[in-house]
């Protein structure tokens, strides 16, 4: 490896072509790096006290092992892609604006005229076909660059960053007329570290790991495609991209790639570990998963297949490119309630689906039934911090479940949650719809569209409708809404306003205004001929008063219940499901005989102790549940938090998360990575006596806490 400091266009010039490989993300700068780089040239290019300005790194590869394929003159760019397209557009645009000068004073300062530009740092006057140009990018990009420097006609798939950002350069040059010689001396006082990599020595991907460690540069998914496709041969990395990579980018669309595939992987990779990967480090989580069980080795092909196959359903779900229409509706639904953390769940159901696992009619019922746990908790105002473990919980469970049986246990699953994970009943879900602020709901759209539409079968755009207050957000009402409001006037507006009962549709907003509620009712457009199901009933009312109000209110919530349903089961069949963990334990307190009141030991101190310790544990929360093995005991919330190990001296505690995160000001714990200990964790704590218990206790309550969420919300 060879690293050196150079003039940026000194380097362009020098060098006959860099070329980006197939497998680099593509060209992603925003308007806020182009405007970064444009101020740092402008003020480097006025101020003599400023020799140079660093604008980062250029890593490319100088020798190719497929050098039949790639020409042995371009070199292949693994760090600096954005830099260089960046550069390459502002200098056409200012080309391109100097031409349109007197031919005397195309020149600011010397080597900055439009003819030097161009052969200096865009093109080979003497080469043809892609070698023409000093930078070829890829796919989309490579088109739309070369229109641009050729004057040709824009490619019909054009690149939005390359034209958006090529014109954001002519519309700041053009403004900066005056100052044409500034902006050229600091173009020419740009510095990059060149880093030159010899295939035959070097190791491109440890290298391009390390320049993006941090992962500001690249996005994780862009790590995980070069970490798939950068080490292959260039034949099969051309032919694995093309084949599964690139249609995966056409699915995601040029916008949506780089805000919604790095969540793809991290849903993909939740679907396939059970372990939902921490923001940011999903590109480690991917290296273990392709290293673990051989995948690596079973070839990359079939990874990267069943990364297609997922990202095929993902787009379905998320960018309503179902084709199947029912489906496509559930998912519009439930996308609008922004619960992304369900996607690993509805991914593996989806998988299932298109294995002909899983019918049609229930796979959408259980989108329905998603789409009703979610909405009536967000009315009841329970913390959404839950759903991401709930969801991978339900994700990794249905590797488990028999196939025959898959609907049913997921039904089972959602009424079976508990505590603040539960399912809203009916009284609950009732009671909080009419009573809570809707107006201001975060999902008031969606609520009136589904209640609009509601047994339709033509379907109303609520869109082209506004919400209606029937009785007025004015404080000041008029003498004749307080007289139909009666003597609590005050108190039913503060109470009632924004509720259920009170809000509305109409296309006739503005002709309402404060207007008393028989004229509202009465005037062409009013209740009395309004099409809509929600304004049903409303034009044989005489006034509108509290009663009117809640009873209204009472009404719609009733069809409230038939929209968001919570799903019916047997009691008999959901007692099966909720006695299933205590059938599946073969072991009892008995069989620990540092605990059984049956051993001849008579370790009381310790069965004493462990008394005290699981009623603690289990307090915590309705959640917890309790589990005897043969050599320890498990506390479950989602998974095991914390295990026991009873012995003859005490309790031996296992707590299931890393030692780097454990606050313990006393330092008893231990870390016992790779030692081997029965219980799930890297902490281990021994508890000895009473005295003990509310300090172990607090330490217990980190690993739970951690694992419901600790205030992560979706």
């Amino acid at each position: 490896m060879k690293a050196n400091e150079a003039a940026f266009l000194e380097l362009i010039k020098k060098s006959p072509q860099f070329s980006i490989p197939i497998y680099q993300r593509t060209y992603s700068w925003t308007e806020k790096e182009c405007r970064q780089l444009w101020d740092d040239i402008l003020r480097t290019g006025e101020r003599d006290d400023i020799p140079s300005h660093f604008v980062g790194s250029i890593v490319y590869i100088t020798k190719s092992a497929h050098e039949t394929i790639l020409s042995p003159s371009s070199l292949l760019v693994i760090d600096g892609q954005q830099r260089l397209a960046t550069l390459t557009l502002l200098v056409t645009a200012l080309a391109k604006y100097l031409n349109t000068f007197p031919e005397t004073e195309r020149e600011p300062i010397e080597g900055f005229s439009p003819n030097k530009l161009r052969a200096y740092y865009l093109v080979n006057r003497e080469e043809e076909g892609e070698k023409h140009y000093k930078l070829i990018l890829t796919q989309t990009d490579k088109e739309s660059l070369i229109a641009l420097l050729s004057g040709k006609e824009p490619p019909r798939d054009r690149s939005v960053r390359i034209e958006e950002n090529y014109a954001l350069f002519e519309e700041w040059i053009a403004a900066e007329k005056k100052r044409l010689a500034v902006i050229c001396r600091g173009i020419a006082k740009l510095m990059v570290v060149e880093v030159a990599l010899d295939r035959t020595q070097d190791n491109p991907q440890l290298i391009f790991e390390s320049m993006n460690s941090t992962g500001k540069e690249l996005g994780q998914a862009d790590l995980i495609r070069n970490f798939i496709l950068m080490g292959l041969e260039q034949r099969l990395q051309t032919e694995l991209y093309e084949k599964y990579w690139r249609p995966m980018e056409v699915d995601f669309g040029q916008e949506a790639y780089s805000s919604h595939f790095d969540a793809f992987m991290r849903h993909y990779l939740t679907v396939k570990t059970g372990e939902i990967p921490r923001q940011g480090e999903v590109y480690e989580a991917f290296k273990q998963y392709a290293h673990s069980n051989g995948i690596v080795q079973q070839g990359i092909g079939r990874l990267i297949e069943d990364i297609r196959l997922y990202a095929r359903f993902f787009c379905a779900m998320a960018f309503d490119a179902e084709k199947d229409p029912d489906l496509r509706r559930a998912f519009h639904d439930l996308k609008e309630l922004k619960v992304d953390v369900a996607y690993p769940f509805l991914l593996a159901l989806y998988a299932r689906y298109r294995e002909g696992l899983l019918p049609k009619k229930d796979f959408l019922e259980l989108i329905l039934i998603l789409e009703s746990y979610v909405f009536r908790r967000a009315v009841c105002s329970i913390p959404t911090n839950s759903h991401n473990k709930t969801f991978a919980t339900f994700t990794a469970s249905m590797k488990e479940l028999e196939p025959d049986r898959l609907f049913e246990s997921l039904k089972a699953k959602f009424l079976l949650l508990p505590s603040y994970r539960r399912f809203p009943n009916d009284d609950e879900f009732r009671r909080d719809l009419q009573t809570r602020d809707l107006y201001n709901f975060r999902n008031r759209s969606y609520w009136l569209r589904k209640m609009e539409n509601h047994e339709r079968k033509e379907h109303v755009n609520t869109e082209e409708y506004t919400i209606e207050h029937i009785m007025p957000q004015n404080e000041n009402l008029s003498a004749e809404w307080r007289t139909d409001l009666g003597a609590e006037w005050e108190r039913v507006h503060e109470e009632l306003l924004h509720t259920l009962g009170n809000l509305t549709l109409t296309g006739y907003n503005s002709e309402y205004r404060d207007r008393p509620f028989r004229k509202k009712r009465d005037m062409d457009g009013g209740f009395k001929d309004s099409p809509l199901r929600l304004n049903k009933g409303l034009g044989a009312l005489e006034k509108w008063d509290e009663n009117a109000i809640r009873q209204r209110a009472e009404n719609l919530s009733g069809m409230a219940l038939e929209i968001w349903k919570k799903p019916p089961l047997p009691k008999e069949t959901l007692d099966f499901y909720r006695s299933a963990t205590a059938r599946r334990a073969s072991y009892t307190i008995d069989d620990h005989p540092y605990l059984s009141s049956k051993s001849g030991k008579g370790h009381s101190k310790t069965r004493a102790l462990f008394e005290i310790l699981r009623r603690e544990i289990l307090s915590l929360d309705p959640c917890v549940n309790e589990e005897f093995l043969k050599t320890y005991v498990a506390y479950k919330a989602e998974t095991n938090f914390v295990d026991i190990v009873p012995q003859a001296k005490g309790l031996r505690l296992a707590l299931n998360m890393p030692f780097s995160e454990i606050s313990d000001p006393r330092s008893l714990c231990k870390d016992v990575r790779g030692l081997g200990r029965w219980g799930n964790g890297d902490v281990e704590v021994f508890l000895s006596s009473e005295d003990e218990v509310p300090y172990v206790m607090s330490l217990v309550r980190q690993s739970f806490e951690r694992q419901m969420g600790n205030g992560e919300t979706e």
